[in-house]
């Protein structure tokens, strides 16, 4: 009776054993298993996390591998600066923009673009001074005393037809980038008897031109 006893006791005891080791193994198993699997989710440098989208990661796999193999497409739109033409400061009509023209060809004729275009500042400088009139036309058109204040104008020069550098000239003094520092008065010192005019204070001398206010 007591040979029975210990009997069942040893074999109760070896399939508790058995019975534990069994579900060891099974644990072992299952936990290999999905360390396995979730090892397949993550990517080299990526930290590992059981809350990982397959989506995100199959997709990053997908980026590595193009760019390993050189198929990576770069899709960037270069940017485009477009340089408007600066507008002019200064409105005037094509007629009154033709005599300013015919006006800067008749006083710098033969002088550098430079020098038409301080000519074409004056001018402009004159409309802006309250000493002057205050249009184009008018500051051209002006009478000092019995003459014209500008010669080419008294004797008829201002009639013959502008060059492109002087059109051009016309066209970047209405912008007023450079007023060459209110420049009121230009004359040719070799050929003027005016006295007054070389007390004024001289600001530039460009080619025959000496520019002052």
């Amino acid at each position: 009776m007591k040979n029975t006893y210990v009997k069942t006791i040893i074999v109760a005891c070896v399939a508790t054993f058995t019975f534990f080791i069994q579900q060891n193994s099974k644990a072992e198993a299952i936990t290999e298993n999905r360390i396995i699997n979730e090892e397949n989710l993550y990517l080299p440098g990526q930290a590992n996390s059981t809350n990982a989208d397959p989506q995100e990661n199959n997709n990053a796999k997908i980026e590595i591998i193009k760019k390993e193999s050189g198929v990576q497409k770069v899709d960037k739109k270069a940017e485009t600066v477009k340089q408007e033409p600066e507008k002019p400061a200064v409105s005037i009509s094509n007629e009154e923009k033709d005599l300013f023209a015919r006006l800067v060809e008749a006083e710098a004729k033969g002088e550098s673009y430079e020098g038409k275009l301080a000519v074409a500042t004056v001018v402009l400088n004159r409309v802006d001074s309250p000493q002057f009139p205050n249009t184009v036309t008018g500051v051209i058109k002006q009478v000092v005393g019995d003459v014209y204040a500008f010669s080419p104008v008294q004797n008829g020069e201002i009639n013959n037809p502008a060059s492109d550098d002087s059109k051009r000239a016309v066209e970047e003094a209405l912008t007023r980038t450079d007023r060459l520092s209110d420049s009121l008065y230009f004359y040719n010192p070799k050929i003027t008897s005016d006295k007054w005019i070389r007390t004024r204070t001289v600001v530039k001398t460009i080619g025959h031109h000496v520019f002052a206010k």
